[in-house]
């Protein structure tokens, strides 16, 4: 091999004339890329004892560049690399350190692969444990989730529907429909291990190799499932990262969501919810406000990794097989966007951990609004036997009467109930009692207090 000299890219032998400073920056990745280092380097290894086993190198060569680049990997650990920016990415930068260790040897480190696997094989073993440290911080959020319901299992709020109070519900319940949607986010992050147990090394630039390589050894080495079927597919695939960026969305999508109503569940007009001084802020001319920041941050990091998720796919949208330069982007976005979404999951589980229910509120505003009108509707069809449109239409007649009257449902007296209907019994005041109603809500999923008991010892057990 010819040695990498005047710090030139190996590329560059076939380039005759000096490549311009500007482009060189453009096309250098290394500020990027470099945290893949520790895959690289374990990719490499299995690389050279996999062409040692098949006899494509010798037992010195293949020794001498583990030892280098095990070298390599301490001075990274220790702060004593110099990532140089004449050498365009880290897989350069290491092949160019080795040469320095090792000498010529370091050379034969690249038989039968090419950047185009290996980029990928580091990368999809990089985005391996990324999945696995979000799962870990899902799950967390997920335990606090389920100490917070099960402080408010009996707590009374009113639920929504266009933010207008509908029926009466269980905070508790709230909380767990959350613990659904990050349930759910922990089973994409599961499902992407598929696409990335498939091991890329060995395809080469596109087509594969003349030489014999044993891509299913490399395949256990690096503790893949199995190695890609298309040499031209693996080069160009980048599905594995829009999933994975599908994935960061959707998650940042559910976590913004509880966000957008904790801020308002915490604005004086609602005052539902309390959070701790621990993870508010002040403002800088207002000496009486407490602002939630941290969810207006939750909030905001949503769109930076929707945006992600749209330029890979922009990427990708026209791009013909195989590889391209245009797909070395792809590492940023899943850099920002893992950085983004664990921050983010981190933020929202400290939140939660420091929020207390504003329990008088919720239940004086569970009072307002006419919330167990739809509990006298179905009061009227099961002991009246009503269709449920004719119960319906009463029970309009009954909150339009009270409304006019200025009174609450459990304030109207049975005299002035047996006025609009006079098959209207004592027993349907107790109808009006929003822990009855509450608890009258036994079928499957719904926000009895037994029923939710009942759930959180699932979850602990599916945890």
């Amino acid at each position: 091999m010819v040695k990498n000299k005047n710090n030139k890219a190996i590329w560059n032998t076939r380039i005759k004339k000096k490549t311009s400073l500007f482009f060189r920056k453009v096309g250098n990745s290394l500020d990027v890329d470099r945290r893949l280092y520790k895959e690289d380097i374990v990719g490499s290894i299995a690389h050279v004892e996999m062409l040692f086993k098949q006899k494509i190198i010798s037992f010195k060569v293949k020794n001498k560049i583990i030892y280098g680049l095990k070298k390599i990997e301490k001075e990274i650990l220790q702060n004593k690399f110099e990532f140089d920016n004449e050498y365009e990415d880290i897989h350069m930068s290491i092949e160019n350190r080795l040469s320095q260790i090792i000498g010529e040897e370091s050379g034969y480190i690249h038989t039968a692969r090419s950047r185009n696997d290996q980029v990928i094989t580091d990368l999809k073993m990089w985005m391996r444990s990324s999945n696995y440290q979000i799962i870990n911080d899902i799950e967390k959020l997920i335990k606090t989730v389920i100490k917070l319901a099960e402080k408010n299992i009996e707590t009374i709020m009113p639920g929504f529907t266009h933010l207008k109070n509908a029926q009466a519900l269980s905070f508790g319940h709230y909380l767990l429909a959350y613990i659904e949607m990050f349930t759910r986010d922990k089973k994409r992050f599961l499902n992407n291990f598929e696409s990335l147990n498939e091991n890329p090394l060995g395809v080469s630039a596109l087509t594969g190799t003349s030489f014999n390589i044993d891509r299913n050894y490399t395949t256990r080495k690096l503790k893949f499932k199995k190695p890609t079927n298309n040499s031209v597919d693996t080069v160009s695939d980048r599905d594995f990262v829009v999933d994975y960026l599908f994935s960061c969305s959707v998650c940042s999508m559910h976590i913004s969501r509880i966000a957008e109503e904790l801020i308002i569940w915490n604005s004086d007009g609602f005052n539902l919810i309390k959070l701790s001084d621990k993870i508010v802020t002040g403002s800088s001319v207002m000496p009486q406000k407490k602002n939630p920041d941290l969810l207006e941050y939750l909030r905001g990091k949503t769109g930076l990794i929707y945006g992600n998720f749209f330029s890979m796919l922009t990427i990708l949208k026209g791009l013909p097989l195989s590889y391209f330069k245009d797909l070395q982007d792809d590492k940023e976005l899943i850099f920002k966007a893992n950085d983004n979404l664990i921050n983010c999951l981190k933020i929202l589980d400290e939140v939660l951990k420091n929020l207390q229910s504003n329990k008088k509120r919720m239940l004086e505003l569970a009072g307002s609004g006419y919330i167990t009108a739809t509990d006298l509707a179905d009061y009227l069809v099961k002991k009246h036997d009503f269709s449920f449109r004719k119960a319906y239409q009463k029970t309009a007649l009954i909150v339009n009467f009270a409304e006019k009257k200025q009174k609450k449902l459990e304030n109207l007296t049975i005299e002035e109930l047996k006025k609009i209907e006079p098959k209207l019994t004592n027993d349907v005041l107790k109808v009006f009692n929003l822990k009855n109603s509450i608890n009258s809500k036994k079928s499957y999923g719904g926000t009895s207090f037994d029923n939710i008991k009942k759930m959180i010892i699932i979850y602990k057990k599916n945890l």
